[in-house]
């Protein structure tokens, strides 16, 4: 007796499964938005509360030697937080670009299947670094500045890493003056420390969006361009 089942009724109980697992990853998605949100939340609850509490050593000490010295204490707590923070949202956005690259698979999934819905769909169904890109609205089209500075800028990485840079040179101006350097010493400190703290975060975001493709094996790949 064949146990082989209908075509409707395979392709009904692929379909479920497909469908099953693709509310799973939205699911998963759904906690690394959460996640990437309340680490940020974290971060900036942190920074308010060191920011008031400098206020009221400095009316204290008018800032002097004792502010200087919790102040540079402080803010070395907040800028490893803030590193901390970055280097775990870099972290779920590689963790988020697998979700899409699931649910890409499952829809080249439908599309097997049926493939008269192809029209109907405006995300991709391919999981290599451009069909996840499509996805997530990064593709040339709809986003042209993807991978240049401006865009790492506008990213919550990015975002966050100018403040943390911030945080640097602080602490950098706080430690020369702490040091009896003159003004514009001061100056030169804090610039110095906010672009190496800068560079080095973005150095960093740079090197994780480089590394998004090949760390996931592509199994289907997006069809070539047409020559013009």
């Amino acid at each position: 007796m064949s146990t082989e089942l209908p075509p409707t009724r395979r392709d009904s109980e692929v379909l479920q499964i497909l469908a099953t697992e693709h509310w799973s990853l939205l699911a998963t998605r759904a906690l690394t938005y959460q996640e990437s949100l309340g680490r940020v939340n974290m971060f900036l609850t942190i920074l308010s509360g060191a920011v008031i509490a400098l206020a009221l050593v400095a009316q204290a000490d008018r800032f002097g030697p004792t502010f200087v010295t919790v102040a540079i204490f402080m803010l070395t707590v907040v800028f490893f937080t803030g590193i901390a923070t970055i280097r775990r949202l870099l972290m779920l956005n590689r963790d988020d670009y697998k979700w899409v690259v699931g649910m890409n698979r499952l829809r080249h999934g439908y599309l097997e299947l049926h493939p008269e819905l192809e029209p109907n769909f405006i995300t991709s169904s391919y999981d290599d670094l451009a069909g996840a890109l499509k996805t997530l609205g990064l593709d040339p089209v709809s986003a042209p500045t993807v991978g240049t500075m401006f865009h790492a800028f506008v990213t919550l990485p990015g975002m966050l890493g100018v403040i943390v840079a911030s945080v640097g040179g602080a602490i950098g101006a706080l430690a020369a003056q702490g040091f009896g350097a003159p003004v514009y010493g001061v100056l030169l400190a804090g610039a110095a420390a906010f672009v190496a703290s800068l560079a080095a975060i973005m150095r960093s975001g740079r090197r994780s969006f480089r590394r998004y493709g090949p760390g996931i094996e592509t199994r289907f790949p997006s069809p070539p361009k047409p020559q013009l």
